[in-house]
């Protein structure tokens, strides 16, 4: 069999102009078959027409009509041996029923009428139409009405032939399909809508194909992902230089999983891998996979990984993975077409050949819903976390997207990373371009830190309302319950510092706000006194009411709100339960989109962490309205300077309490903590590192703590009966 194989030639194309050809004869046989069909049909019909209102002459009643002159004309069929006959006007015939029919004249369409009398006596008309088969030659015929006045309507044509008449028929369908064939062949040629295999391209693969540089981005236009960007240069690196990896035996990792919250940069740090790789680059959503025919997604996964496998090495990214890539359940029948999808690809990503080079790469923030056999190693090989960037991160990103801005002199990039802790790359690229347009509305040329600041109070709470009008009473109420927040965060130890305080109402449904600066970058790692410290902020605000204005609003809906959810994560997810101590009551469900959780625990251990919640919120209540008592002079003196200038800032609020002139504070962004040593942030470097460095690691020992001594007994006491009595403890150094 491989002699044989070895002896015959490999011609280039060979099957593909065999598979040609097959398409050719396919063509002509579905030609023929529906010619035939529809010849079949249309005789049928026209003969069961004709037969409905033909009569049948012999051919000796057609002579007696021709002698005795009632015969009009004569036509000649399409069959040589039929005979159409047209009577004269008053020609009566009688059929075998003995109904009289008598030709009265024709209508507007040429038909003939007759009328006859039906069973009940009543005149009626009717269409008739009289034939005969010929018995003699057609020249025979031809030659006897020539004798009479009788007019021949049809020349006499000899028949064509049968090979022209299947010609006739069949040629217009063969050019049709030919024609429809080239067409789908041409746009399949060209990207579109696919060939006779794949009509309308239902089967084909979407996918954009990247070269080099032709995305515009780069790894310099990504900031804030080391640990990312680290390892897909090392996917590159393989890619370029294969050998010096395959000479200690590794592999090359088939796919990695980008995961991250939204805006955080994945499709980005994609495209950078096609602005950095030499290698063709394929991009496509895993939506595209999607359709209503069932079987198209799997048919697209096999013609994707087709196409790739011909220019490898490449890399493959799919987008928004987990819309074919859920996990498969019992709920979905086995001809589910996501689920046929998700098997094509897990059988492709194990048939590829990892030594030819093709990488996939996947991004998704649901990796939870993920199905397990696409996550194994062999797979993705690798999960590449792209989180919020820290306060290192947040301070690049920054200034990769105010390359092309002109800033003024005096811009700190630094006081804008540490006032947007938690945003990620997409809020801060909004971030800059809002500051940007204000900047063009004030009608400068430069950005000013002032335009950067308050950019970023417009993305948390909206423009200001500028027909907005309040009672005094409203803002009164409004301005105690902002300076309630304000004071209970500058009173407290472990709360942020407040950078500004103000009683404009704006769009975002808020009459008034208080801005506190995060203290540094503490997103991550946080305390039981700061979360107590913050539940308590928030209480500030109602707790004002009800101590200065004795009455409760709505405004503190948000507020509560915002209050509850911390106390309920402290207690079901934080262990910071007195009552449940070190228990989970609850796990975290989406945790890189909206960060709800489950609860995991008895119906009635929820209505006791319930409890435990109201506890917790309760005494930060009375934590809240003590430090209002005991401040309520200082309050009332900051609600005074609030409700003559709107806006204060923290240092002005500061400045107050002090008994200092607030209107001598020159920052109009200055926060609480200004006043201290250090400036902005006394324990902020001058040089922002990554929180990684900042560990060190010490070889010392560390000694225990000594015990406490107890005091010698003025008497020795006395032995026990077994004499195992212990001596007297020796002092220790």
């Amino acid at each position: 069999m491989d002699q044989n194989n070895k002896n015959k030639p490999n011609k280039p194309g060979g099957s593909k102009s065999n598979g040609n050809w097959r398409g050719v004869i396919s063509l002509i046989c579905w030609a023929v078959l529906l010619t035939a069909i529809f010849s079949f049909a249309g005789n049928y019909m026209s003969n069961s027409v004709r037969q409905s209102s033909s009569v049948e002459l012999v051919y000796g009643d057609f002579l007696a009509m021709l002698e005795d002159s009632q015969t009009e004309a004569v036509a000649f069929d399409k069959d040589e041996s039929i005979l159409i006959i047209t009577p004269k006007d008053g020609y009566t015939y009688t059929d075998s029923q003995g109904v009289t029919y008598t030709k009265t004249g024709e209508d507007d369409r040429g038909n003939i009428i007759y009328t006859y009398l039906n069973p009940i006596g009543k005149e009626q008309q009717t269409t008739l139409r009289f034939f005969t088969v010929q018995t003699e030659s057609n020249d025979a015929t031809i030659a006897r009405l020539e004798n009479t006045d009788v007019q021949i309507l049809t020349e006499y044509e000899p028949p064509m032939s049968t090979l022209m008449l299947i010609l006739i028929n069949i040629l217009p369908f063969i050019i049709i399909l030919l024609v429809m064939s080239l067409l789908m062949s041409w746009m399949a040629k060209k990207g579109g809508m696919g060939g006779i295999g794949g009509i309308g391209g239902v089967g084909k693969a979407n996918a954009k194909v990247y070269m080099e540089k032709q995305t515009g981005v780069t790894f310099a236009d990504v900031a804030g992902q080391d640990e990312a960007k680290e390892s897909l240069t090392e996917i590159i690196d393989f890619l370029h230089n294969p050998g010096k990896y395959t000479e200690i035996g590794a592999k090359l990792p088939k796919g990695a999983l980008l995961v991250g919250p939204p805006g955080t940069g994945k499709t980005l740090l994609a495209k950078a891998v096609a602005g950095e790789a030499n290698v063709p680059f394929f991009s496509i959503s895993g939506s595209d996979f999607v359709e209503m025919f069932v079987g198209v997604g799997a048919s697209r996964v096999r013609d994707l990984f087709k196409e790739a496998s011909k220019v490898a090495p490449c890399i493959v990214f799919i987008d928004e993975i987990d819309t074919i890539g859920k996990s498969r359940d019992n709920r979905m029948g086995g001809n589910d077409e996501r689920e046929q999808t998700l098997n094509q690809l897990l059988a492709e990503m194990d048939g590829f050949d990892p030594t030819k080079g093709i990488i996939l790469l996947a991004a998704t923030n649901r990796p939870e819903v993920l199905d397990q056999a696409l996550l194994r190693p062999g797979r993705f090989d690798r999960r590449i976390i792209i989180d919020r960037p820290n306060l290192a991160g947040r301070l690049a990103t920054l200034q990769v997207h105010t390359r092309n801005i002109k800033l003024a002199e005096d811009v700190n990039l630094k006081k804008v990373a540490l006032a947007t802790a938690g945003c990620v790359g997409a809020d801060l690229a909004n971030l800059v371009n809002e500051a940007a347009l204000r900047a063009v509305r004030k009608g400068r040329r430069l950005v000013t830190q002032e335009d950067l600041l308050a950019a970023f109070e417009l993305v948390i709470a909206g423009t200001e309302k500028k027909g907005s009008v309040l009672t005094e009473f409203e803002k009164k109420l409004v301005a105690y319950h902002e300076v309630g927040h304000a004071m209970v965060a500058y009173k407290q130890k472990n709360s942020e510092p407040v950078q500004k305080i103000t009683i404009v109402p704006h769009t975002q449904g808020s009459l008034g706000y208080t801005l506190l600066m995060p203290e540094e970058d503490k997103t991550e790692l946080r305390t039981k006194d700061e979360l107590m410290a913050k539940i308590t902020v928030s209480m500030g605000g109602r707790a004002a009411e009800e101590v200065v204005m004795n009455t409760m609003t709505n405004g503190a809906s948000q507020d509560i709100q915002d209050a509850t959810n911390v106390a309920r994560n402290m207690v079901a997810m934080f262990g910071m339960s007195d009552e449940f101590g070190m228990m989970a009551l609850a796990s975290r469900r989406n945790q890189y989109l909206d960060g709800g959780y489950g609860m995991d625990c008895a119906q009635d251990t929820a209505a006791r962490m319930d409890q435990a919640v109201k506890e917790i919120l309760d005494k930060c209540y009375q934590t809240a309205v003590e430090i209002l008592k005991e401040n309520r002079e200082d309050m009332d003196k900051v609600v005074a300077y609030l409700l003559e200038k709107e806006t204060i800032t923290g240092a002005e609020m500061v400045a107050i309490i002090e008994g200092r002139d607030p209107e001598l504070v020159e920052d109009a962004y200055a926060s609480t903590r200004a006043r201290e040593e250090g400036g902005f942030r006394p324990s902020q470097p001058e040089v922002i590192e990554a929180p990684a460095k900042k560990v060190h690691m010490i070889s010392q020992k560390i000694e225990a703590p000594e015990a406490p001594q107890e005091e010698a007994p003025t008497e020795t006491p006395a032995e026990p009966e077994n004499g195992a009595g212990e001596s007297p403890e020796e002092p220790k150094e």
